[in-house]
């Protein structure tokens, strides 16, 4: 009797045992989850096309698929016959206008002075005579010993003499004074003006050089030597190789594990090395699972975009290539 009741009360501490742990602690206990976290993505494919801003023939191509170029490195030339003929001409421009400004800015020679009072010298001369001419008939008005004919043109003479002593003199003062100052502005705003075109020639030239703006690696040649091309067209295409970066989506239950700066470890298919990385980005939107991503939870689950920075990159690791990432530091999640 003793026994049977003793199996009774075991065998009911073991059922509330699984149950306890199917459930549990029946909804009053959470169990932690721990442990190194793993994570699926992509190493980043990162391109620039490569294009000439100006437009003009290909003289040459300095690189082909697959070449590793460098920072600075020259890749491509433009023929630079016409802006060659560009830059002289505005030379020739920028000179003109600096002669104009230093004409307005020195003001009249000597010689034009000099001259301008031989003006007024000889106008003075003429109205002498003329006023002498004028006194002189005057008196022989009333007699009748000239004609009112001869009178008039007499007066005429010396009020014509007059004006253009005056003319004269007026000529000889601007001359004195100089260049007014807005025409001197003028000047010197024709000269900015042709240096600023000069200036925008000489950039265009430069820009028939087609430069490597990062270090890379030729991945497609576009366009051979010869070709026309426009502002714009590509030319060459170059995969962006450092620094090299991973996406990955993390799980929404899982996101409280990881932050920006924990280390990583990255591996790929087919490779013995793990490569050491840095959690550099966790992106503040939730998205649905891409379907090039493979998680082990349903692909309707909502997950975060991460960006993982490679510490060690080699060659071996290729852009796009799917790669599985470790973080051993992952804090332990509190799970249902």
């Amino acid at each position: 009797m003793m026994d049977r009741r003793r199996i009774i009360i075991l065998a009911v501490v073991a059922v509330l045992l699984v149950a306890g742990i199917a459930t549990s602690g029946f909804g009053l206990l959470r169990s932690k989850s721990g442990g190194p976290l793993t994570l699926h993505g992509n190493v980043d494919i990162r391109e620039v096309d490569m294009a000439f801003r100006v437009n003009g023939r290909i003289s040459g191509i300095a690189v082909d698929e697959g070449a590793k170029v460098t920072e600075g490195q020259v890749l491509a030339t433009l023929a630079t016959d016409t802006l060659d003929s560009r830059i002289a001409q505005a030379d020739a421009r920028v000179a003109q206008a600096q002669a104009q400004f230093a004409k307005a800015r020195n003001g009249a020679r000597r010689q034009d002075l000099a001259q301008a009072r031989a003006r007024v010298a000889a106008a003075s001369a003429v109205l002498e005579n003329a006023e002498h001419d004028y006194n002189r008939r005057q008196p022989l008005l009333a007699p009748g010993a000239i004609s009112r004919d001869v009178w008039d043109q007499t007066v005429a003479d010396r009020d014509r003499a007059r004006a253009q002593l005056a003319e004269a003199q007026q000529a000889a003062a601007l001359l004195s004074a100089g260049s007014r100052p807005e025409d001197v502005a003028a000047a010197a705003a024709d000269v900015r003006a042709a240096q600023a075109a000069r200036s925008g020639s000489a950039t265009d030239l430069s820009d028939t050089r087609l430069i490597a703006a990062t270090a890379g690696t030729v991945v497609t040649r576009a366009r051979e030597p010869g070709a026309i091309v426009q502002p714009g067209e590509t030319v060459l295409t170059l995969a962006i190789q450092r620094p090299l970066r991973v996406r990955a989506y993390v799980a929404e239950t899982e996101l409280s594990r990881i932050s920006p700066g924990m280390k990583v470890e990255v591996t790929a298919d087919g490779n013995a090395k793990a490569y050491r990385g840095t959690i550099g980005y966790i992106s503040p939107r939730a998205e649905f699972t891409p379907k090039s991503v493979e998680t082990e939870n349903l692909r309707t689950d909502l997950v975060y975009q991460l960006r993982i920075i490679v510490d060690d990159p080699d060659d071996a690791l290729r852009q796009g290539q799917p790669v599985t990432i470790r973080v051993p530091g992952a804090r332990p999640s509190l799970k249902n």
